[in-house]
């Protein structure tokens, strides 16, 4: 998927625990996880703005697009 979640690079360096951040946005750890490893098909726009609030940070720090060459252009 060119989409890549750095929700573990944000974590890690906000010096933040999975199970603060999903108490403090509303999810589970369980969706935080899904979240973190990149297996979500989608994220809400809530979670998303919260995930930046606790995160202090902009939703490009925590969502990347990589080009693949599998599209065309």
């Amino acid at each position: 998927m060119p989409i890549i979640v750095n929700l573990d690079v944000l974590l890690a360096k906000k010096k933040k625990r999975s199970k603060e951040v999903a108490e403090a946005v509303g999810i589970t750890e369980q969706n935080l996880s899904i979240l973190k490893t990149g297996k979500a098909k989608a994220i809400r726009f809530s979670t998303l703005e919260a995930l930046c609030q606790v995160l202090d940070c902009q939703p490009g720090e925590l969502l990347v697009f990589t080009a693949t060459t599998d599209h065309p252009s």
